[in-house]
């Protein structure tokens, strides 16, 4: 989903159609309210057989230049990445934010600081 997300914007593509999860859905959530996409909606599509949702993020540009500059992936099924409510850092200086999946649901960093949960890191977008 992510490099979905990444590669449209660098083409320019003004939304980006992916098949619906909840996890998807609340993690572009959390992009939306942090401005980094424009807007989440969740749809039907049809086809001549079935019909299954679909999550339609919009995407956010500046002056033609993309809101998201680059995302890192930060936990991967190789190597797990977890920290604390302590270890949990500003993501280049305030002008990104972390992801996290705490026990609490999926957040970003700042908000898990102030709930005071840590968990596992999926990954930084600035």
């Amino acid at each position: 989903m992510l490099n979905q997300i990444k590669n449209a914007q660098l083409r320019g593509y003004p939304e980006v159609v992916l098949p619906f999860s909840n996890i998807k859905f609340e993690i572009a959530n959390i992009l939306k309210n942090n401005n980094f996409v424009s807007e989440v909606e969740k749809k039907k599509k049809k086809t001549k057989k079935s019909e299954f949702n679909v999550l339609a993020i919009g995407l956010k540009y500046n002056d033609g230049v993309g809101a998201i500059s680059d995302i890192k992936l930060v936990s991967k099924p190789s190597r797990r990445m977890y920290s604390g409510k302590n270890d949990i850092h500003k993501i280049k200086n305030g002008y990104g934010i972390s992801v996290m999946s705490t026990s609490r649901g999926i957040m970003s960093g700042d908000d898990a600081k102030k709930v005071g949960v840590g968990g596992e890191m999926l990954f930084e977008v600035w």
